[in-house]
């Protein structure tokens, strides 16, 4: 633990809750009603008060930018360490001249407190927040502060002035040593949250919070003058569930019933492959799209190239890889790729970043892609914020409109798909691994071409472990999702099920916070969001916050044995009943439907 006093930094955001984030007529969110601190910034809050706890003499800052009303979380963090004897105070950022801020203008805002404040010797922050999603704003801040990041800490231990840190990273467990001082990004496991009522809110001294406007400090500019994003068109997805529950007949009825439903619902049909297409002929040269290659994702890296391609046809320009890991020449050709730009001696996210970051300021190119992994998030916001370039984050398509990129980006729990323009010269967009169509392989070889980088040093890499494929819930047609309500020696009662609809697993949070499955199987708010033909869900409650994980999903089919249970407002059909009396009854059925398909 740490053996002198700290001066630690806590961001955090004020979102509205998830179960009443409703859009306006505009699509645009409402963010009056019901208010809340998202929930990673409750583990930031948390774990720098138990930080400070353990080192008397240490402070806690807890800074935040938005309306007044941003007051009441302020309010509740301050009241977290305050009643654990914590010297602790709240900032909030607040003026009309910060309205319509995107990330980056949000980073350097936050950037200008921190400075004005400092020096710190810890920032923490929530991974995301979970109105936007983005993940962007803490690497774009450590970017601008000049500081090493981790992200999804889920284990956290300091001696001596070095942070050891166990890391969530998408499908890989990552054992990260980091030197103070360090901006970190909190996941959902690493703390219990911190959480105050309302009456006690109101109790803070009013000396414990300030309040500091856009002209205290700097000239900006500001929200939307500093913005480098604008949104344009937006798409509302709304979408019906049948919700066809009948808990008042047989339960082998139930189930003849609901199989009709998905057999009617074509549900029970593979959704056809689509022919691959030809990746168009790019010239080589012209304007440059370029991609971050993901070492631990090939099949990410591949997707992205072969999106490079076709952006890149529309603009008569040329495509370029960067990799810091063994890809060949061949590959990168065939995946789309008119250059392979190795990147000597990157060892992590901030040295492949500063190599990009130089190669785009001398280069200009026309845009630049990345994947949506806890690593391509790192080095997309770094690069970002290192070249003043507007970046779109998660998203699910991309289109040359004007000669202009425009990403479409799924936000407010999926409820919206909105349209995001750069207005900077060079364009970027990370992208979810999964929703890019693939293109055949074509037969070229890229040229070859090596940029070097001087390692910092600032975060050393101690151990690394897959756990998953990334790629497998992405690409599924169907998935059976699972909660507490299926025992881990339950799960192979499943595995008739599974094999014979060629379905994947999922879970629901609490699943993974058991250590039940792991995290890259974890589906909802604050885990994946999926587009299988057909989803099962089985021995889940059906909470808001994993259900907007397979909004998109053609047809959900649920199984509970509480009638009152919120699943079967997000399900096409239910059964009611224990899963252990249902599975091999619609596994039987399910198997007569498939043999007279």
């Amino acid at each position: 633990m740490p053996a002198r006093n700290l001066r630690i930094a806590a961001l955090v955001k004020q979102i509205p809750s998830i179960e009443r984030m409703a859009l306006d007529a505009n699509g645009r969110l409402v963010r009056d009603g019901d208010l809340e601190m998202s929930a990673y910034c409750r583990r930031a809050v948390s774990k720098s008060v138990e930080l400070a706890m353990a080192s008397p003499g240490s402070s806690v800052v807890v800074a935040t930018l938005g309306p007044p009303a941003a007051l009441d979380v302020l309010r509740e963090a301050v009241a977290w360490g305050f009643d654990r004897g914590v010297d602790i105070c709240g900032i909030l950022l607040t003026d009309p001249a910060f309205a319509g801020s995107d990330t980056i203008a949000t980073a350097r805002a936050l950037a200008a407190v921190l400075e004005r404040e400092g020096p710190f010797d810890l920032v923490l922050a929530g991974r995301n927040s979970l109105d936007a999603d983005t993940g962007q704003v803490p690497p774009q801040l450590a970017e601008l502060l000049d500081m090493p990041f981790a992200s999804d800490v889920k284990r956290l231990a300091l001696d001596d002035g070095a942070l050891h840190l166990g890391c969530q990273h998408d499908d890989t467990w990552v054992d990260v040593e980091v030197r103070l001082p360090a901006l970190l990004t909190c996941a959902e496991r690493l703390c219990d949250p911190a959480k105050v009522d309302p009456e006690r809110w109101a109790q803070v001294p009013a000396r414990l919070i300030r309040q500091i406007g856009a002209d205290e400090v700097g000239p900006g500019p500001w929200g939307a003058a500093g913005s480098l994003t604008t949104v344009g068109p937006c798409r509302v997805i709304s979408i019906d569930r049948l919700q066809r529950v009948t808990p008042d007949i047989a339960l082998a009825a139930q189930v003849s019933d609901a199989v009709r439903v998905l057999t009617d619902r074509r549900a029970l049909i593979a959704r056809e492959s689509r022919p691959l297409s030809r990746l168009p002929a790019t010239n080589g040269a012209g304007p440059v799209v370029a991609v971050i290659g993901d070492g631990d994702h090939d099949a990410l890296t591949r997707e992205l190239c072969n999106m490079a391609a076709s952006l890149a046809a529309r603009v008569g320009g040329s495509t370029l890889l960067f990799t810091a890991h063994a890809v060949t020449a061949a590959e990168a050709g065939s995946w789309g790729a008119d250059c392979l730009t190795r990147i000597e001696g990157a060892h992590v996210a901030e040295d492949i970043a500063a190599a990009v970051a130089a190669w785009a300021l001398t280069e200009d190119p026309w845009a630049i892609l990345a994947g949506s992994t806890s690593v391509g998030r790192e080095v997309a916001s770094r690069v970002a914020a290192a070249i003043g370039a507007g970046l779109t984050g998660d998203a699910v398509d991309l289109a040359v409109i004007d000669n202009r990129l425009v990403a479409w980006k799924p936000a407010f729990g999926g409820q919206l798909l909105a349209a995001i323009e750069a207005t900077s010269a060079v364009q970027m967009a990370t992208i979810r691994a999964g929703v890019l169509p693939h293109s055949m392989p074509r037969n070229h070889v890229a040229r070859e071409s090596t940029v070097s980088v001087v390692p910092r040093h600032r975060v050393r890499v101690r151990a690394r472990s897959r756990e998953d494929s990334l790629e497998g819930l992405a690409e599924a047609d169907v998935v059976i999702g699972v909660g507490r309500g299926v025992a881990p020696d339950e799960l192979s009662q499943l595995d008739e099920l599974r094999q014979l609809l060629g379905a994947e697993l999922g879970c629901t949070r609490k699943v993974t916070d058991a250590g039940w499955m792991p995290h890259a199987r974890q589906i909802g708010i604050t885990g994946r969001s999926i587009a299988p033909r057909l989803y099962l869900a089985i021995g889940m409650s059906g909470k808001l916050n994993h259900m907007v994980g397979v909004r998109n999903a053609g047809t959900v089919l649920a199984i509970n044995p509480d009638r009152d249970a919120p699943i079967w407002a997000y399900a096409d059909v239910g059964i009611v009943g224990t899963f252990q009396e249902c599975v091999p009854l619609l596994t039987d059925a399910l198997r007569r439907a498939l043999a007279f398909r």
